[in-house]
């Protein structure tokens, strides 16, 4: 209930902080430090102790004195309100220009547009990215080179297998041991010799 209440007095305006210190939106540091001192000691709980009214006033007192008197909080909220400080809280002071300018119809629009242009999202990142797109923006080859091919593990396995049965030699299922040596032969293959005298 209290995240509800929360969410509703969200604003977008940047205006009540400065209501609630009594001063224009347009006042400097000093007149923000001197309306919050007057106002401290107007509502300070030890000057009002049968008073709760004043103890909240105090809170909210020093809640807009502390946003106020940071320039780079007194910014977010000029610009964009207590919405502003609070996507600030949530995403980071740096992120809260990006998360308002994505959040914004024109990119909301874009981003439908965009989808609606290429049949997809993910297609259209990579079409500006490497150039895939499914393979229909991929630049096609000139005439006279060959096309690149995809061959599948499985394709050269199937390859390689084959290519032994024809040669109808038997596999090679050791590997040698250190005493062994290779020397090419004449006919280029290999022979391999040990110590041993095997062949």
């Amino acid at each position: 209930m209290a995240e509800q209440q929360r969410q509703r007095s969200l604003s977008t305006a940047g205006e009540s902080l400065y209501h609630v210190l009594g001063v224009e939106k347009l006042a400097t540091a000093d007149d923000i430090k001197r309306s919050y001192r007057k106002l401290a000691l107007k509502f300070h709980p030890d000057k009002n102790p049968d008073n709760p009214e004043a103890a909240d006033k105090f809170k909210e007192i020093n809640n807009a004195h502390a946003i106020l008197n940071d320039p780079t909080k007194r910014n977010i909220y000029d610009k964009y309100g207590s919405l502003g400080l609070y996507v600030a809280e949530q995403f980071g002071e740096e992120n809260v220009n990006t998360y308002f300018v994505l959040s914004s119809w024109w990119a909301k629009a874009l981003f439908v547009f965009c989808g609606l242009a290429t049949g997809c999202y993910f297609c259209c990142c990579l079409c500006c990215c490497c150039n895939c797109c499914c393979g229909r923006c991929k630049p096609r080859p000139r005439e006279g080179q060959d096309q690149e091919f995809y061959v599948s593990p499985e394709d050269l396995e199937a390859q390689l297998q084959s290519d032994e049965r024809e040669a109808g030699g038997d596999p090679i299922v050791l590997q040698p041991s250190a005493t062994e040596t290779t020397q090419l032969t004449a006919d280029g293959h290999y022979s391999y010799h040990t110590d041993t005298g095997f062949n």
